[in-house]
């Protein structure tokens, strides 16, 4: 019998061969013991398309679902970065305003939760005044999308840009906006690659607590400085446990673990051993 735990503890879509169909997929994630599958919707056309899948197609999904016991409770959306909320020009900023109702629209279809916004008013633009003031425009909108569907959205900390590199960044637009349904997700391993890369004074510890009763879920990955991601586990800078301790504290009950599949030949063994690495971070502090 699986152990009865106090958190879940959830896997990135990319953390598998691309291949795979989205239910094997879901089997492949529910077979190395993590408790729901993050889906990704990055800037990739197959990945954007999904947004507009018919009815029948996101039966299927909550078939397979269903099927496999293993649900899909949150969306990394980092087609904002193509698609940004801050992106200027009539087409640009309507098709960013567009699908990210359909994003909604999809997780409310599916069951999913929470929607990780990309920490971003603008990513392929320069980003200005006038981008911060188009994105918290439609920041605005977009939270009442969210509210209308009970969908809520958080933001992913940063640690390519300094827009909202920190927990505390992301929740001046979480004050702006005034509204339960938009918090930060944050992520703990950019949050000290943000540290060390821009020179911030306050500690990752103190950045979190800014953001106490906004804070929906985190991610946990593996970083060092100018290195988002793919650092083998236990090689970087990310301090798991004394920020998995102060995230139990705020009441964060979901974890989900970002890494991606650069072990194509023994990937499932992989999925193992990330389950095994982060359960044990998270049992230090959850058994206590």
């Amino acid at each position: 019998m699986a152990k009865d735990r106090k958190y879940l503890l959830g896997m990135y879509e990319k953390a598998v061969p691309a291949s795979l169909s989205l239910e094997e997929k879901l089997i492949a994630c529910k077979e190395a013991g993590f408790d729901w599958m993050e889906i990704s919707i990055d800037e990739t056309d197959e990945k954007i398309s999904r947004l507009y899948w018919s009815k029948e197609e996101k039966d299927a999904l909550v078939k397979s679902i269903k099927k496999t016991g293993q649900p899909i409770y949150t969306m990394c959306f980092s087609a904002q970065r193509k698609y940004s909320l801050g992106s200027l020009g009539k087409d640009k900023h309507e098709k960013a305003m567009e699908i990210m109702e359909k994003a909604i629209d999809f997780a409310a279809d599916i069951g999913i939760r929470i929607i990780q916004l990309a920490g971003y008013d603008c990513y392929y633009e320069e980003a200005n005044e006038e981008s911060r003031n188009e994105f918290i425009k439609n920041l605005k909108i977009a939270t009442e999308m969210a509210a209308k569907k009970g969908v809520l959205m958080g933001f992913e900390t940063m640690m390519d840009r300094e827009f909202i590199s920190t927990v505390e960044k992301g929740m001046e637009f979480v004050d702006i906006c005034g509204s339960p349904y938009l918090g930060v997700y944050p992520d703990i391993g950019n949050l000290e690659g943000a540290r060390i890369d821009f020179g911030y004074e306050k500690s990752v510890h103190d950045d979190i607590l800014t953001g106490k009763g906004h804070i929906f879920a985190a991610h946990l990955k593996e970083t060092k400085s100018k290195v988002d991601r793919s650092v083998p586990w236990g090689t970087g800078v990310t301090d798991y446990v004394n920020n998995i301790r102060l995230l139990k504290e705020l009441g964060v009950r979901m974890f989900n673990g970002e890494f991606w599949c650069d072990h194509p030949d023994a990937w499932k063994e992989y999925l193992l051993e990330s389950n095994k690495f982060l359960r044990e971070k998270l049992d230090e502090v959850f058994d206590d």
